[in-house]
């Protein structure tokens, strides 16, 4: 029975995840679907993280070694080595439930324009802690330029990712499973939303998307040129995009300046500029 199933191919890239890479390791391994190969990418980890890899290498198919590149570079090798039909990314600090390859294969199998598949999130704290649920909806091109509606790790056809051309190594700042959406769905694939909970995201104070917010100007610049021919074909969806993030920006600005610790703050400044300009008076006239 096994052996009519498709392989899937699951990619852990890791970098410095000791506290977390066994939780995701076993959450690939103790998947309820069985032909399955897991493949991790230490990713120039430190020593802490490479004796946790040493330990979980005899459980799964195959450990690649490599220095730090990111994980663009590090999911493309474990990939480009990959025997399965299809590919399931997941980041070496999250895990999925056990059930979650079962009822996404399926839908890959029986619906031949569909090329990725994800489900709704629990977003988790370092400790572990609830935060909310994330439900993303879905998208097709047009749409995944403005809004990335899909979870990052999810599953997909390996065809896909060799059409687009792999994940794109110039995304080093993070947010490169947003461009891959819209790569992905600019060649016509569809991405199906399993509406329940199935994966476990840990939301880090330290990620690379979190400091990837800082590089979000030159990120979004990078993006929305490599997919110019979206942004103008839909040319007042983008004028309204970036209208609407002005209005935000200016609510948020606005919110901020009413607060009563930016007004505690504003006066605070005031006091101690006149206490130092009547000090700077008082020294003159001496």
């Amino acid at each position: 029975m096994e052996f009519n199933l498709p392989l899937i191919s699951i990619i852990i890239p890791c970098y410095n995840d000791a506290q977390y890479i066994e939780q995701s390791v076993y959450s690939a391994l103790n998947q309820t679907y069985p032909n399955k190969e897991v493949i991790v990418v230490d990713d120039g980890s430190n020593a802490e993280t490479k004796a946790i890899l040493k330990k979980l290498a005899p459980q799964i198919t195959k450990l690649i070694t490599q220095e730090n590149k990111g994980v663009c570079v590090a999911r493309n090798k474990a990939i480009e080595s990959a025997s399965g039909k299809y590919i399931l990314t997941l980041d070496s600090d999250d895990f999925f439930e056990h059930e979650f390859l079962v009822k996404a294969v399926e839908i890959l199998e029986n619906k031949k324009k569909v090329g990725m598949v994800t489900c709704w999130a629990q977003v988790l704290d370092e400790k572990g802690i609830n935060l909310f649920i994330q439900k993303p909806t879905g998208s097709n091109a047009s749409d995944a330029l403005y809004h990335n509606n899909s979870i990052g790790n999810c599953l997909f056809r390996k065809e896909a990712w060799i059409e687009v051309g792999g994940y794109d190594i110039n995304m080093k700042n993070g947010f490169e499973d947003w461009e891959f959406n819209i790569s992905v769905t600019k060649k016509g694939w569809e991405v199906v939303v399993l509406p329940e909970i199935l994966f476990n995201y840990r939301c880090k104070l330290k990620s690379r998307n979190s400091s990837g917010n800082s590089y979000k100007k030159e990120i979004r610049k990078y993006v929305f040129n490599k997919h110019k021919d979206i942004a103008i074909e839909n040319y007042e969806k983008t004028l309204d995009f970036f209208l609407d993030e002005i209005e935000i920006h200016k609510r948020i600005s606005k919110t901020f300046r009413d607060s009563n610790s930016y007004k505690m703050g504003h006066f605070l400044v005031i006091t101690v500029k006149k206490i130092i300009s009547i000090f700077s008076f008082s020294k003159i006239k001496k």
